[in-house]
């Protein structure tokens, strides 16, 4: 296998640096700045360390106001945690059942589907909080919970890639040997989409995490709060209280530990995943 030409790998090699930087500096930038004081973020070189007590700070940090901070991590795992799980079942079922199960209509649900990967989840924030509104759902840990429970992209990619990962011969054995579809799908086709499944789940995962403006509408108690939402209040009281700026840095660093471990522990699924059926018996 003949090697690309060496300015052909500069570039490439360059390209990725660059990609690396564009994402690496700012949480480098983080890491620093969760280490200072309010009047060394403001007053010190950004990129270098000045009299750093990163344990100091982030506890003052998970101490203010009675722990709200807690609080707030813990409704975030909540929303994030059960949301994506939820999420990626619901879609791993329909995704199989588009898939594998034809009947008048698939076609139609499957373009609806799509359909709602398209609309952006700002459109629909206002129209929920009406509907929850009149259920007497809304400022609940339900009003955030249930829309997060729903994936059309998740619903897309696993009928993507149920389709080309769970053969049908294998289901026809299955059915033979006088399984139930229900164990099929436990038993065959979650342990086969498992790379996708995994996928949904992260994608979901980071996107509740991240969600900002469906808790805005939906929330009023501060208790109820996700990281994001209470984090955006405290930068609110900052000018008020400068000491909020450097918790706000700190919380803001404390909420991507969770997301980098999760990527560390699950990526492997992914490598299993990429490398499955790339090579034939």
């Amino acid at each position: 296998m003949t090697r690309p030409p060496v300015r052909y790998r500069i570039i490439t090699a360059s390209l990725l640096t660059v990609a690396a930087l564009y994402f690496l500096v700012p949480v480098y930038w983080l890491v620093v700045s969760a280490t200072k004081n309010s009047a060394d973020l403001f007053g010190t070189f950004g990129f270098w360390f000045s009299d750093p007590h990163p344990v100091d700070y982030l506890t003052a940090v998970l101490a203010y106001d009675h722990g709200i901070y807690a609080r707030w991590f813990a409704n975030s795992l909540c929303y994030a945690g059960i949301g994506a799980v939820c999420a990626t079942l619901l879609s791993a079922a329909a995704g199989y059942a588009l898939a594998k199960f034809p009947f008048r209509g698939r076609e139609a649900v499957f373009n609806m589907v799509l359909a709602g990967v398209l609309i952006p989840g700002t459109a629909l924030a206002l129209p929920l909080y009406f509907l929850f509104s009149s259920m007497g759902l809304s400022n609940t840990y339900w009003a955030v919970l249930i829309p997060s429970m729903v994936s059309p992209f998740g619903v897309y990619l696993c009928r993507i890639y149920a389709a080309a990962a769970v053969p049908d011969s294998l289901l026809e054995a299955a059915r033979i040997d006088g399984a139930g579809e229900a164990r099929i799908f436990g038993g065959i086709g979650l342990r086969l989409m498992t790379p996708a499944l995994v996928t949904v789940f992260l994608f979901q995962f980071v996107h509740i995490w991240n969600n900002y403006f469906l808790p805005l509408v939906m929330l009023s108690d501060s208790d109820l709060y996700p990281i994001q939402l209470g984090l955006t209040s405290w930068t609110g009281y900052a000018d008020r209280q400068p000491v909020l700026y450097q918790y706000t840095v700190g919380g803001a660093f404390l909420s991507v530990v969770p997301l980098t471990v999760l990527m560390t522990v699950l990526q492997r699924y992914w490598r299993t995943g990429l490398t499955e059926g790339s090579v034939k018996a």
